[in-house]
């Protein structure tokens, strides 16, 4: 059975700062602190070398402190959704073994250039964000499965899309887009293209023949 000691979960505690008692227990292998009003992450939070996974979302914060970057053993989950986030720090690219990212709900509006750097996502979410431009190093993270991009700015999608070979997903729901390339059809695994509430797209060739091989494209 799970060891409850290496499990923090302080989901909507009120807390409004973390206390700073946490950053002591460098055992834990998770850490639960959404929706507690917080305005800062201190920089402590790079002791926890052991967390798998970090939850802060549904919060206040306008930035996450360098130090995240040091958490080198998150592999499961991190939440940072829901939040005030203008960017991310590029120590971030350090997280080379993380599976699940989310920074949607955010202030974004350039994507940061440091999530390329974390080649074992799977499933990378994004939304609700404003960002106008997807940058070519997407198509390092050559293990993402998923790619969750609804409520954006973007008008479209870089070339080097056609590298995400196991993606399966993709949400491009409510973006202004022009142009989606067509080396999107290349792309073996992928089974869901959503384009719902994206009345600037016009119909093109790449979605009869997604359609034709058995991928959703929703209109």
């Amino acid at each position: 059975m799970p060891d409850p000691s290496r499990h923090l979960n302080l989901w909507k505690q009120h807390l409004g700062v973390v206390p700073p008692e946490i950053w002591e227990q460098t055992h834990l292998e998770t850490l639960v602190l959404a929706d507690n009003d917080l305005t800062e992450l201190p920089a402590g939070i790079g002791r926890l070398k052991n967390l798998r996974m970090l939850d802060v979302g549904h919060n206040r914060l306008e930035a996450v402190p360098d130090s995240l970057g040091d958490l080198e053993a998150l592999s499961d989950f991190l939440y940072l959704h829901d939040n005030r986030l203008t960017g991310l720090p590029e120590t971030l690219g350090r997280l080379t073994r993380l599976r699940y990212l989310n920074i949607g709900e955010n202030a974004m509006d350039h994507f940061p250039e440091c999530v390329c750097a974390m080649q074992s996502l799977w499933e990378l979410r994004a939304s609700d964000n404003g960002i106008a431009a997807l940058p070519d190093s997407l198509g390092s993270l050559t293990n993402l499965r998923e790619l969750h991009l609804r409520n954006n700015r973007l008008t479209t999608l870089p070339e080097s899309i056609g590298r995400l070979r196991e993606l399966r997903q993709l949400d491009l729901r409510g973006n202004p887009l022009t142009h989606v390339p067509d080396c999107i059809t290349t792309l073996p695994k992928l089974d869901k293209v959503d384009l719902r509430w994206v009345d600037t797209l016009a119909d093109a060739k790449w979605m009869e023949v997604l359609q034709a091989r058995g991928c959703a494209v929703y209109r």
